[in-house]
């Protein structure tokens, strides 16, 4: 493939992503363009709810992937996630890096238990050869990562010498849906807010007083702090400005309608 071809396929591609309205739209295209890499699986993390030791709450992480319900229930729902050689190396980095490391670690038996038994995992599931990509964000708080796996009779240096051509493309790619997919709106664990609790929740961010609310919506103030009170349960908070803050987060509201 010629490099103009390739560079105006990957233009026309970064163009429907940023015209693409949600999310699953989103994925669908990148998971389509990875795979011409050589990518069959892919597992995409982010969350805005990062503490110095983990990674918060799993309920607040957005996950995308591929891979099956059984690979992401051994290495996800379980926990095991958190002691990922790769998941470690992104939440300290920012870029891209080969599944090589692992390689390394193994011949030079350099892990832990658990991280042995992550591995021991991976590869009974064909998940190999790769790469990681680790994001970059303008908040502490937030890491957005993505595993990017090849098939299993693809081997890591097969991996290298790809990345080594187009490498710089497919970290293009992916930084640019990375943006594209936080600046979408997205709930958890079916914490979708109502139209009148995304409303409430918009004029108290906006400084407005219970009373003030009330008469704008057209509600009582009891109405509206029971309207209040739904929006912090959904989204699992304790207090209202807690509530603002994580439905801001989540792109939940002051949000152009669809």
């Amino acid at each position: 493939m010629g490099h103009d071809l390739m560079v105006r396929e990957t233009t026309d591609h970064l163009a429907r992503v940023l015209a693409a309205g949600s999310i699953e739209e989103i994925w669908a295209l990148h998971l389509e363009k990875m795979a011409e890499y050589g990518f069959d699986r892919l597992l995409y993390g982010f969350t805005r709810f990062r503490t110095p030791n983990s990674f918060g709450n799993a309920d607040d992480i957005l996950m995308l992937s591929n891979h099956s319900q059984e690979y992401l229930d051994a290495f996800i729902k379980s926990g095991l996630f958190n002691h990922a050689p790769m998941v470690k190396w992104a939440a300290a980095n920012e870029g891209a890096c080969s599944w090589r490391l692992i390689e390394e670690m193994v011949e030079g038996q350099v892990m832990t238990a658990t991280e042995r038994k992550v591995i021991e995992m991976n590869f009974a599931h064909g998940v190999r050869a790769g790469y990681s990509i680790s994001f970059s964000d303008a908040s502490v708080r937030a890491k957005g990562a993505i595993g990017l796996c090849a098939p299993n009779e693809t081997r890591q240096h097969q991996i290298d010498e790809m990345w080594e051509k187009h490498g710089r493309d497919i970290l293009l790619i992916n930084n640019v849906t990375h943006l594209k997919i936080t600046a979408l709106p997205f709930t958890l664990a079916r914490r979708s807010l109502t139209p009148r609790q995304r409303e409430a929740l918009e004029w108290v961010g906006d400084g407005k007083t219970m009373q003030d609310i009330a008469t704008i919506m057209g509600l009582t103030p009891a109405t509206v702090e029971k309207h209040l009170r739904l929006a912090r349960e959904a989204l699992d908070v304790e207090t209202t400005a807690q509530a603002v803050l994580k439905a801001s987060f989540q792109n939940q509201i002051f949000v152009v309608a669809a």
